[in-house]
């Protein structure tokens, strides 16, 4: 706090019109008719620029470095260090702010922050610097542009600032509250109410806020609510300054006198934050108004008095007169103070508008590490170049005129011949004419999505083809040569979107994007992109069965997801999976949110994501992940028994056996010493070479060259050396040892430049082909016809390799990789590699030294596609183990996998890449044969003691309010055995959609649920209908609406803090579900496709009985469980919200009431008894009564609308 009463009132003997009015007692203290000896040493120049006499510094010791006089006479209230340019700011006490520049106080900037306000406090940003008045913030840029101006509340009084993060600021001030400010919206985000007077000073460690209190108290408060947690009465009288380091807290400030009011307290009061008590009190020899810890190498305190005095001291010692300095101020008094980040550097702003810069050593820096300063670009006025006049055409714009008369320029033309010329609207799409409805005189019609929204094409040239062209495009190579900037990406090719309706998936037709027996994946969860790799590594075949052989403890294993994931895959048949839980337990990876891999929902659907990217650095996280997930099964797991399966358990993994290989790094220093380390690499990147910008030619390469330069990489970079014992240029050499099963390789063509070279490569391969085949003789050949339905029970047209496509030359074209290569290593030659034939084998000769061949299995393009965004794609080499599971073949065949589409396509439009669409991202090349040295059998880890009590993570949770009984030993569930099951969700994010011109709705997006409770009742035995399973599933994901009515759930159910439910892991009741499924069980349930379909679990269609179903006519509405409780079993459930018990006993009720009613009159009774529910149901709107009051109204059991029901 500034007080400025102790001035010299004589001061003011000077004509105001120099500086206009200060209040009475503030009146400058340096007039025109200065005394010049008071001056010595500062030279004042117009500009206001002091330049000291030379000063020689004693290195250590603070001295004397520059003083500047900014505004002469007007008293700088406030100076502040530039946290990220090396700028010193002050502000004076007429509004008006100035920054110098670097040690040497070159004047960089000077402004008028307020009219007539002083600046209190500056603090420094990222962007811009803050400057806080009494009653107003103002942030500018640090040219002085104004980013934003926010007035504080009538009647503020404010005094100081923090920031707590880059974003929130805190101001207080002589008011009963303190403002915290969001930078972001330049909106007050809350108000914290303290104590009058007010707040006039404010710190922050890593553990408290500390606000200085006029009444000379300091309080202690919470980081998070700001409440008070401690305080300390310091001062008697005021408080003027303090700080905190570490566990140290010291303060400053003027003790009552009685009746001669306040004096400056000459001992510092210290406090022990660790003990929350003062320590001995520090006496000092000067009279304390400023106060800093300036850390070095101890925790010195430096002391200002107002009149210029400077002690520095050590807050647990003695102070000692000898180091007392003196601020040169010319009879001026202090009146702010700062030291900069660095440490090295004191600002001192006095009452004469002065600005003095102390430092210990001469080339001093502010901080640590300042980004540059951005400077003015110099008036080019005055370095004109000389004008030759003799020169034809030069441009005599080249001279700067001075407007200065009142004739009109040349270039000011007449309006009539500046007449604007809007640009004519293009032409309606004939598509729009052709469907558009007429009501009244407004016309409606479908958006036929040809042009983007809202954007008219702008054509620069006649001769371009606009937008709306690209959809005629033909897909023919030759038709797309003739317009090369135009490309049209295969429709198979482009993203696909499902379409939903009021049945949601119901009624979508799958099977038209996927005629195979294998399972797409659905792309609407977020970072769905990674869905490609997820196929990727199921048609691995050992990491398959690795996966489904795992399980561990942990609450989120990708590994454990991976291999719930793949079992629904090989489960299903052509029927799409998700892979929610598996994105559900990535999100929560914290490696994957520091990799960048978790994306923004909006940054999925704008296409803004770099997905090349991104793939490739999934693909490295993966394997990484899985390898460390399952190298550590060798501790304790959680739900095996002593036979499980010990794949991995030597500490060794799976992973690392497949894809590991032995890289040795050798570093070799100028000075000739060699450093030489050994890793495991899962995977290699291309590295391409550099071309040379004056070359405008690429020089031609193989694949092979390339491809062993990127594995053994040489390349030149500054390391330590431990022998030269600095950073020196040393040239590092890999090499591997071994090579690995899988050769995985991340294709790095992320700019312009790759995609050139890759272009150029395979342009260069493909001239070759087809000079091979005109001189090569032709072949006389009959195509075979291509089947009209894709192979699927084994047809002739599908042979051991899969379908025969007629390759030729031209079919060669954009393609550069090799489908196999042969790789060896010789202790001679190192690492070889070389192109081959694919349908060859090796020779005896060639396998006894070592060499294999390499077959390429997947490829993972980045399709590049302006209307979409873009997306990923897998091309796989599906083996012959997969094709016998599914479809009864042996064969291989190359498949293409676009989320839920898949397609058979030929070898060559795998290793086809055309650059301009369709950019490489990820290659797999497999060892031929390789896992045959794997053990492929699968062995179910889930194991029946899942099914067993657990302790519940709720802390509240108690046994007396347990509501179901777990399964006994002797009640194991067997195959047929029935379970009653129900689920109840929350909704996660709202779903997505958009009103059509008709009135309809469309749904872009469903709403994104979770799962939140599931409930298992006995379905047979002396204790049916009593539950087994009644599972609250904790979430760390946010919820936005926990549909109390529909699911019963209520805020804080969820929450392990607050709950009293039984509350458990998702994992841990996905597995107990899991092993009901794989015993055989038969689940009987309302709705149950939903339920599934959210917890994420695929069942066989026998193991499903849904009442839903059972009680429907076809092409009639589905009925509620509630309706046909009341009208079957005359029961009211689903008053005010639902329960999942009640649900399930319900449903099992409803089931044993069918049994009975198709044993007794077999299915014509039963489509009789629902001919009268239907007619029953429509009389009543579908609304279950209140109450039955005897009038028709009531349940029909003794009703004669089936009488066979009477007896039941």
């Amino acid at each position: 706090m500034m007080n400025f009463e102790g001035l010299d009132p004589g001061m003011g003997e000077y004509s105001p019109t120099l500086h206009g009015t200060l209040d009475t007692g503030l009146e400058p203290s340096m007039d025109p008719r200065l005394n010049p000896s008071l001056l010595q040493g500062v030279e004042l120049d117009p500009e206001g620029l002091a330049v000291p006499e030379s000063v020689h510094l004693l290195e250590g010791m603070f001295s004397e470095l520059h003083s500047v006089a900014a505004e002469v006479g007007v008293p700088v209230t406030a100076t502040h260090f530039d946290l990220q340019e090396e700028t010193l700011w002050m502000g004076n006490h007429r509004g008006h702010a100035s920054s110098f520049f670097g040690p040497t106080m070159g004047r960089y900037s000077s402004f008028q922050v307020h009219a007539t306000d002083d600046i209190r406090h500056i603090q420094s940003l990222e962007t811009g610097v803050l400057f806080l008045s009494k009653s107003n913030l103002k942030c500018c840029t640090r040219g002085g542009l104004v980013m934003f101006d926010y007035p504080t509340e009538e009647g503020a009084d404010m005094h100081s600032l923090l920031m707590t993060d880059n974003n929130t600021l805190l101001m207080g001030g002589l008011q009963n509250y303190v403002v915290e400010l969001d930078l972001n919206t330049v909106q007050e985000t809350q108000k914290f109410t303290v104590d009058v007077p007010g707040v006039a000073i404010m710190r922050q460690s890593n553990r408290f806020f500390f606000c200085g209190h006029t009444s000379g108290k300091v309080t202690l408060r919470d980081l998070r609510t700001f409440k008070t947690e401690h305080d300390f009465d310091a001062f008697s009288g005021s408080l003027s300054d303090f700080d905190v380091h570490g566990n140290l807290l010291a303060a400053c400030g003027f003790s009552s006198r009685g009746l001669n009011g306040l004096a400056c307290d000459r001992f510092l009061m210290v406090y022990d934050l660790r003990m929350m008590r003062a320590v001995t009190p520090l006496q000092v020899h000067v009279d304390p108004l400023f106060l800093r810890f300036i850390p070095t190498y101890t925790s010195r305190l430096a002391i200002i008095s107002q009149t210029g005095q400077c002690q520095f001291c050590e807050p647990t010692g003695l102070a000692n007169v000898a180091d007392i300095f003196h601020v040169n101020t010319v009879g001026q008094l202090l009146m702010s103070f700062d030291v900069s980040s660095s440490k090295q550097a004191l600002a001192f702003g006095d009452s004469g508008g002065c600005v003095h810069l102390w430092s210990d050593a001469p080339e001093v820096s502010f901080n640590d590490y300042s980004r540059e300063t951005e400077f003015a670009l110099p008036c080019l006025v005055d370095t004109l170049p000389q004008l030759d006049w003799s020169h034809d055409l030069l441009p005599l714009s080249l001279i700067p005129m001075p407007l200065t008369t009142t004739e009109p320029l040349l270039s000011d033309w007449a309006s009539a011949m500046a007449t604007p010329s809007p640009r004519r609207a293009p032409p309606v799409d004939p598509e729009i004419l052709r469907t558009m409805k007429t009501v009244g005189f407004i016309g409606y019609a479908a958006n036929p999505r040809t042009r983007p929204r809202n954007q008219v094409p702008y054509k620069i040239k006649e001769v371009e083809l606009d937008y709306d062209n690209y959809n005629q495009v033909p897909e023919s190579p030759i038709g797309r040569d003739e317009e090369p900037h135009l490309y049209m990406v295969p429709k198979k090719y482009r993203k696909v979107t499902i379409k939903y309706s009021k049945l949601g998936l119901e009624d979508f037709d799958f099977k038209h994007y996927n005629r195979t027996l294998f399972a797409g994946l659905e792309p609407h969860i977020p970072n769905a992109y990674c869905n490609c790799m997820i196929q990727v590594l199921y048609f691995l075949e050992p990491i398959r069965c690795l996966v489904q052989n795992h399980l561990c403890q942990k609450e989120f294993c990708l590994a454990c997801e991976l291999g719930f994931l793949f079992h629904m895959l090989d489960l299903s048949r052509g029927d799409p999976c998700q892979a929610s839980n598996f994105l559900r337990a990535f999100r929560t990876i914290p490696e994957a949110s520091a990799l960048g891999l978790i994306l923004a929902d909006s940054d999925e659907q704008t296409g803004k994501a770099r997905l090349g990217r991104l793939i490739q650095s999934w693909n490295r996280f993966i394997l990484t992940q899985l390898h460390q997930e399952t190298q550590e099964q060798e501790g304790p797991q959680a739900y095996r028994g002593a036979s499980s399966s010990a794949l991995g358990s030597s500490g060794e993994s799976v992973i690392g056996r497949l894809f590991g290989c032995e890289v040795e790094n050798s570093s070799l220093c100028r000075c000739g010493k060699e450093t030489v380390r050994s890793s495991l690499t899962l995977l290699f990147t291309m590295h391409y070479p550099e071309h040379n910008s004056h070359d405008k030619t690429f020089k031609e390469y193989d694949f092979a060259e390339i491809l062993k330069k990127s594995i053994c990489l040489e390349q030149s970079t500054q390391a330590w050396c431990e022998n030269c014992e600095k950073y020196q240029p040393t040239v590092q050499t890999r090499n591997i040892r071994c090579l690995p099963d899988v050769l995985v390789i991340n294709c790095e063509v992320n700019s312009a430049k790759e995609a050139e070279f890759w272009r150029v490569q395979a342009e260069y391969a493909f001239n070759k082909a087809m000079q091979k085949e005109a001189m090569e003789p032709p072949k006389p050949k009959e195509p075979p016809p291509m089947p009209t339905e894709w192979c699927l029970d084994g047809e002739e047209a599908c042979n051991m390799d899969g379908f025969t496509f007629d390759t030729k030359a031209e079919d060669l074209r954009h393609v550069w990789i090799p489908l196999t290569l042969k790789m060896s290593i010789s202790k001679s030659q190192g690492l070889e590699i070389s192109n081959w034939p694919e349908g060859e084998e090796l020779s005896s000769a060639e396998e006894a030294d070592g060499a294999s061949l390499y077959d390429l299995v997947v490829t993972v393009p980045h399709l590049l596609d302006a209307r979409t965004g873009g997306n990923l794609v897998a091309h796989i080499k599906v083996g012959e183990t997969y094709h016998q599971r599914k479809e009864g073949v042996t064969h291989q065949q190359w498949y293409l996998f676009n989320d839920f589409l898949i397609e058979p396509i030929d070898k060559t439009e795998a290793a086809q890449f055309d650059v301009n669409w369709k950019v490489p991202a990820i290659m797999y090349y497999a060892k031929r044969n390789y896992h045959s040295k794997y053990d492929l059998r699968i062995k179910n880890p889930i194991e029946a003691s899942v099914l067993l009590t657990e302790a519940s993570l709720a802390r509240k949770q108690r046994k007396s309010h347990a509501t179901f009984i777990p399964l006994m030993v002797s009640e194991m569930p067997q195959a047929g055995d029935l379970v009653g099951l129900d689920a109840e969700f929350v909704t996660l994010n709202q779903e997505e959609a958009e009103l059509r011109s008709d009135g309809t709705k469309s749904t872009i997006k469903p709403s994104q649920m979770s799962v939140a409770r599931i409930t298992c009742v006995r379905g047979q035995g002396p204790n049916e209908g009593v539950p087994f399973i009644d599972d609250y599933i904790s979430t760390q994901e946010q919820v936005v609406d926990y549909l109390t009515q529909y699911s019963g759930i209520k805020p804080g159910d969820l929450d392990a803090k607050i709950s009293s439910k039984h509350l458990t892991t998702l994992k841990s009741t996905y597995l107990k579900l899991r092993f009901l499924i794989d015993t055989g069980v038969r689940f009987v349930g309302h709705g149950l496709q939903k339920d599934f379909r959210v917890i994420n679990l695929l069942v066989l269609k026998d193991q499903v009985i849904d009442t839903v179903y059972l009680f429907h006519m076809p092409r009639k509405r589905m009925i509620s469980l509630r309706f046909l409780a009341w009208y079957f079993l005359d029961l009211s459930i689903q008053g005010e919200t639902h329960d999942s018990i009640e649900d399930a006993r319900t449903a099992l009720q409803l089931y044993r009431k069918y049994l009975e009613l198709s044993r007794g009159g077999g299915a014509d009774e039963v489509r009789k008894v629902l001919k009268g529910l239907y007619e029953k149901g429509r009389k009543m709107d579908w609304k279950v009564p209140e109450s039955d009051t005897g009038d028709g109204q009531g349940s029909p059991k003794s009703s004669a609308v089936f009488p066979s029901v009477m007896g039941l």
